[in-house]
């Protein structure tokens, strides 16, 4: 970038690859940097936005590369060739995604084959890439919704519309406790903590989210709620996957 250019953008298709990835406006004063080009723009989007962030515009120029990537006349063919990156560059991505503000949020996957289910995880993980935690909420109720009505649906118990999240789960979580998949005492207690905690998710998507015309909750508070969902979908799918290894043994019988 030492000409002050960056790849072959124009001032135009870089602004909108910004604003498309992270929804950054890149031509905010906060970027400008130095002569205000396009590379000291980007340098200065590296010095300000947190690692995540610079993650993904550095992926999703990678996923990209031969459309943004200068060709280059290779006379031994005569042909025009995009270079190709340096495996370090994959690293760096990889570094920098792991410095997201919701651990393990690659926990949140669609537990059944359903493709609107698998789109929106991805919508959900998206708010979080951009840093929009709060922006989020709404879509996040909607994945859990979808998420436990999965697994009702595996232990037998009815679900419809009108049957609210926690309900739902308080069910699922009864047939956990016969099923003698709960090993503690502790993990039940916060298990079932996790009932009132999903009861108020309902009130946070109706009154605090974007699901309507609401004044949405603070950045800090929607990252202690998505932890907390992710980190309950995240023991939820570990105990599933070790359920079905005992499903698979010929000597378990479940109790139900």
């Amino acid at each position: 970038m030492g000409s002050g250019y960056v790849l072959n953008f124009s001032n135009r298709t870089f602004e909108a690859f910004i604003l498309d990835s992270v929804g950054i406006e890149i031509y905010d004063d906060k970027y400008d940097y130095g002569s205000g080009s396009k590379a000291n723009r980007m340098r200065a989007l590296w010095e300000k936005e947190p690692n995540h962030v610079v993650g993904k515009v550095l992926g999703d120029i990678l996923d990209e590369w031969e459309e943004w990537a200068p060709s280059t006349y290779n006379s031994a063919t005569g042909n025009y060739e995009t270079p190709s990156f340096p495996d370090d560059c994959v690293k760096i991505v990889e570094r920098l995604n792991l410095d997201s503000p919701v651990t393990e949020i690659e926990a949140l996957r669609p537990n059944a084959d359903d493709r609107d289910f698998e789109a929106l995880a991805r919508s959900v993980k998206e708010y979080i890439k951009r840093n929009e935690p709060e922006m989020g909420l709404d879509r996040l109720h909607t994945f859990m919704v979808k998420y436990v009505r999965t697994l009702c649906k595996k232990y037998g118990i009815t679900t419809d519309r009108d049957k609210p999240l926690h309900s739902a789960f308080g069910e699922y979580l009864k047939k956990l406790k016969e099923a003698g998949l709960i090993e503690t005492e502790m993990a039940n207690r916060i298990l079932k903590s996790s009932i009132s905690v999903l009861d108020a998710f309902n009130r946070v998507r109706n009154d605090h989210s974007q699901a309507h015309d609401n004044r949405v909750i603070g950045y800090a508070e929607a990252l202690l709620i998505f932890n907390n969902i992710v980190s309950l979908v995240r023991y939820l799918d570990a105990l599933e996957e070790e359920n079905k290894e005992l499903e698979d043994d010929p000597d378990f019988d479940i109790p139900f």
